[in-house]
């Protein structure tokens, strides 16, 4: 049985689309799924899938039952434990580790194109850096994450796919979770 991390764009950030973690738990229960657990308030969702059904599949039913059931248009990227075990394994800065507040991974729910990545590029001024690999970035950010410019919505107008990011101790602990 596949164990997989639901990360939800979006939800519990200021005020907007915020749910209870009961509830998400309830809903991914509801949509048969098992051994379920939340982390923080942040719509990280770790969850077992008995049927076998395939990640897309799996994203759409998930997208659906936010919508209709608790009425939050999120956005659903999924990963396995051992896709973050790799996520983990790829990480560029290990001289920066010491500090993992600066450290981030924005994740992505595809693989961009390559005209769209050479569209992404460090703005002027901006200290953090960045490391593309496959579907994710890797993100040192000195000035700390609510400050880079270099945040979701940037990356998302550049590279044209939805993304998410989460700072190194929860990717670490959904790791820790999922496998």
């Amino acid at each position: 049985m596949t164990r997989y991390v639901a990360l939800l764009r979006g939800i519990n950030v200021g005020g907007h689309a915020r749910i209870a973690m009961k509830d998400l738990r309830e809903l991914f229960g509801a949509l048969g799924f098992g051994d379920v657990q939340t982390y923080l308030q942040s719509g990280n969702v770790v969850f077992a899938d008995p049927s076998g059904a395939a990640p897309g599949e799996l994203r759409e039913r998930i997208e659906k039952r936010l919508a209709d059931g608790l009425g939050v248009p999120a956005r659903v990227l999924l990963r396995t434990g051992e896709s973050l075990g790799r996520t983990l394994a790829a990480h560029p800065y290990p001289d920066r580790a010491d500090d993992p507040a600066r450290l981030h991974v924005t994740f992505l729910a595809g693989t961009p194109s390559a005209e769209r990545v050479a569209a992404l590029r460090t703005p002027a001024g901006e200290t953090a850096e960045f490391a593309l690999v496959g579907d994710e970035i890797h993100l040192h950010v000195p000035d700390g994450y609510g400050r880079t410019r270099l945040n979701n919505t940037f990356i998302e107008r550049r590279l044209g796919i939805t993304a998410t990011t989460r700072n190194w101790k929860t990717v670490n602990a959904l790791h820790a979770m999922a496998s």
